[in-house]
């Protein structure tokens, strides 16, 4: 009886509305010092002068889409627990949004170290963790329209990750041009509620503890089984035996870092870089991967401080599912890769990085990413707060060799143009935290046909980021001459096959499993396949008696689908989602709104139950 009124008292101490900070974002909380503030940032460029007032009042229009931003942080008493999300009843939209204009010489070097500054500069932990600075008077930067503006947006990392972030731009940015015309809506009223008393944040903090007392050892027992499980299937999935954990050389990226933010991007063309993933069979993230370990390779020799051994990248890796896209939180795991410094030749450090992805990939997915994501979630709180005030306190990183030596990581944002009341988003780059040990992440972000590939450093770590960004585009440049004037070695009569073919074997046995489904989808379909330079089309023919794929161009399909042969073959062994290769243009369905919406759900239930 007294169990069930304990019960009963917890459920009822807090509203469900009242969330608390998992273990996996709460680490980017504790991370955070004077040195290193761990918020992520962004610098969007706007074509011509947007006017100011219009862009808050398009901010306080959206706000309603975004909780978040009018929630901030509420610590348990004496620090006993993860804080919890609670709404902020003093938000004030003027205290998140700055407003300013470039100084003289209004041109990209002052843009990039007023940037810097804003960057450099902590989020308060008293209020909701984002804030937005416009810069006014882009007058002298290349290739920029004059009179142009720039805005800094900083959200903190215990907020979003890059998926999320990107979501969060499909709230506030303008898909169509035409929205200039439209009014701005008047922002919805906000209502927030009480804050919640201290006694019953203890309460609520000691629900799951009451609920689950075991949670800690189990989650941790389900986990250590997986990673077992995980190796054993690694070890014999692998045609080569499985090394042992390699070691991580320490380099001039894995010292202590200063609070001054150092930053530099390399624009790359997406459809060169998806020229070369073609070319040699892999994927975009191996490209960008090996730009970026030829860019490193050719700093540190300069610097005389090239290692031996290759250096180890982070590399993050989503594991959101379909439809958490625009959730604002932390939906990631890690894979560590070798990036091949040690390798002079591009298109050998190329192979030798596609190895240690294919291999990455198979370890991850045969542990499980949730799996992995619950470790976090499983350490104790005050083990995990205390460890990361000691491990910068008291400079652990010196007793040690850096578990990796830098972080990569690859966010895919939309392929067509987005706009601000009419204005063209010209370009975005995103800037990342760094932390002693840590002091170098590279951050790559695809948008309209452009990859902006941003390093953020600290002015110890490398004072000179726009000198490492000249060498980015050096090694892009190297490894594509390398692999176009390779191709052209191998061009030979044979006709190219086609890969994608299983998927659609896939795709005749499931229409034909269902009578229901054929029936709905009865008519003429066209798959045009892009196989480099070449063209290649399929018919799929499906009648009341049977389905039927030809290697034909049908004259008039419900719905024609372009696509390329690589990409279809990548949907198909669940290595691209559908909905990513169509925010991408990966893929065009042609036909009436209403049969290519049906074609797509088709599409989308083959994948699923492949």
């Amino acid at each position: 009886m007294a169990k069930k009124i304990i019960k009963d008292l917890l459920e009822d101490v807090l509203d469900d509305s009242i969330k608390q900070v998992s273990g996996s974002d709460a680490a980017f909380l504790y991370a955070e010092s004077p040195s290193s503030p761990m918020h992520i940032a962004t610098l969007t460029v706007v074509e011509d002068s947007l006017n100011f007032e219009d862009f808050k009042a398009i901010v306080a229009s959206k706000l309603h889409l975004i909780p978040k931003f009018r929630k901030r942080l509420l610590n348990v008493p004496m620090n006993l627990d993860y804080p919890y999300w609670v709404d902020d009843p003093n938000f004030d939209l003027d205290l998140h949004i700055n407003r300013v204009k470039l100084p003289d010489p209004s041109n990209w070097k002052t843009l990039r170290e007023m940037t810097s500054s804003i960057f450099s500069s902590p989020l308060d932990l008293r209020r909701p963790l984002w804030s937005m600075t416009f810069i006014e008077g882009l007058d002298e930067v290349s290739q920029v329209p004059k009179g142009s503006v720039a805005i800094v947006s900083k959200v903190h990392h215990v907020m979003i990750d890059g998926s999320s972030g990107v979501g969060i731009m499909g709230i506030l940015f303008d898909k169509d041009l035409e929205d200039k015309d439209k009014k701005i809506p008047k922002p919805k009223p906000y209502e927030p509620d009480e804050l919640p008393d201290e006694l019953s944040l203890l309460l609520k903090s000691s629900q799951t503890f009451f609920k689950d007392p075991l949670r800690i050892p189990k989650l941790v027992g389900e986990t250590a089984f997986s990673f077992i499980k995980g190796n054993i299937q690694t070890q014999f999935s692998l045609k080569k035996p499985t090394k042992k954990p390699f070691s991580t050389p320490n380099t001039i990226f894995n010292n202590s870092v200063s609070p001054k933010r150092t930053w530099g991007t390399a624009i790359l063309s997406f459809e060169r870089i998806n020229t070369l993933r073609k070319l040699m069979n892999v994927s975009i993230n191996d490209i960008i991967l090996t730009i970026c370990a030829g860019g490193i390779r050719k700093y540190l020799a300069e610097k005389e401080k090239l290692p031996v051994q290759p250096l180890v990248a982070n590399v993050p890796i989503s594991i959101r599912v379909k439809g958490e896209k625009q959730s604002m939180d932390n939906q990631i795991s890690n894979m560590f890769v070798r990036i091949a410094t040690h390798i002079k030749d591009p298109i050998e450090r190329l192979e030798y990085i596609q190895e240690q992805t294919n291999r990455g990939k198979t370890r991850h997915k045969a542990v499980g990413a949730k799996a992995l994501a619950k470790m976090a979630d499983a350490v104790p709180f005050g083990l995990a707060n205390l460890a990361a005030g000691l491990y910068t306190k008291y400079n652990i990183k010196e007793f040690h060799r850096p578990p990796f030596n830098v972080t990569i990581t690859n966010v895919p944002g939309p392929q067509m143009p987005l706009y601000l009341r009419g204005h063209k988003i010209l370009s975005i780059f995103g800037l990342t935290p760094v932390l002693d040990g840590f002091g170098l992440i590279i951050a790559a972000f695809s948008y309209n046909g452009l990859v902006s590939i941003t390093t953020t450093s600290d002015a110890k770590t490398m004072p000179d980021a726009d000198k490492f960004s000249r060498y980015i585009r050096e090694a892009a440049n190297e490894l594509e001459e390398i692999i176009l004037a390779k191709s052209k070695q191998k061009e030979t009569t044979n006709p190219q096959k086609i890969k994608s073919t299983p998927f659609f074997t896939n795709l005749k046995k499931f229409i034909n499993a269902d009578e229901k489904i054929k029936k709905i989808h009865l008519g003429i379909y066209d798959f045009e396949l892009k196989l480099g330079e070449k063209k290649v089309n399929y018919q799929l023919d499906i009648s009341e008696k049977t389905v039927s794929v030809r290697k034909k161009k049908a004259s008039k399909p419900l719905v024609k689908i372009e696509i390329d042969d690589e990409n279809l073959f990548n949907l198909h062994k669940n290595q691209l989602l559908l909905d990513e290769a169509m925010i991408q243009g990966r893929i065009k369905l042609i036909g009436t709104k209403k049969n290519s919406d049906k074609f797509f759900k088709l599409l989308s239930q083959v994948l699923e139950n492949n």
